[in-house]
């Protein structure tokens, strides 16, 4: 999309990450309504203050998808190190979907560790989601099985990792 545009999230952009949070999550069957990880998706605010929220936009006040940057040993971190930018919770509405919004979300998690003079970008992802795997795997990550992890019984997530270039 030659129009979209990466930011940074603004107070007035919470509501809607949130919900295309949920709504991203529940499309690929990670969450349903009653879900309380859909309750943690939805809780933007919690985000924007204890990590950093980027969007992404096509026109001013519409938000197509966004993402969680995250620093090890904060409230959000699940498996970076120190030296190491981890990103959580990459979400891209239904409409905006095939659109590259998840790759611009992506590679700018990318530029902020190169930026940060970070060795490498992790994530966990839901065994289930694998057009994302894809996506990773595309833009170079590879899979780190040492960190796989279960934060709940039948819960699988799988860890990937991007080495930045020195």
């Amino acid at each position: 999309m030659a129009d979209l545009i990466i930011r940074p999230a603004t107070e007035a952009d919470l509501p809607a990450v949130g919900a295309v949070t949920v709504e991203a999550y529940r499309a690929d069957g990670i969450v349903g309504d009653h879900d309380d990880y859909a309750t943690l998706l939805a809780d933007a605010t919690s985000r924007f203050r204890d990590a950093e929220l980027l969007v992404a936009q096509a026109e001013p006040g519409t938000v197509l998808g966004s993402v969680t940057v995250v620093r090890p040993g904060t409230p959000y971190a699940e498996i970076s190190k120190p030296g190491e930018l981890e990103f959580r919770m990459l979400a891209v509405s239904a409409a905006a979907r095939g659109r590259g919004v998840g790759e611009a979300l992506v590679r700018a998690v990318i530029d902020k560790a190169r930026a940060a003079g970070a060795s490498d970008v992790v994530l966990s992802s839901s065994e289930k989601m694998l057009a994302a795997h894809r996506l990773y795997e595309r833009l170079g990550f590879t899979r780190l099985p040492e960190r796989d992890w279960s934060p709940l019984p039948g819960v699988n997530l799988v860890a990937y990792a991007y080495v930045l270039p020195l």
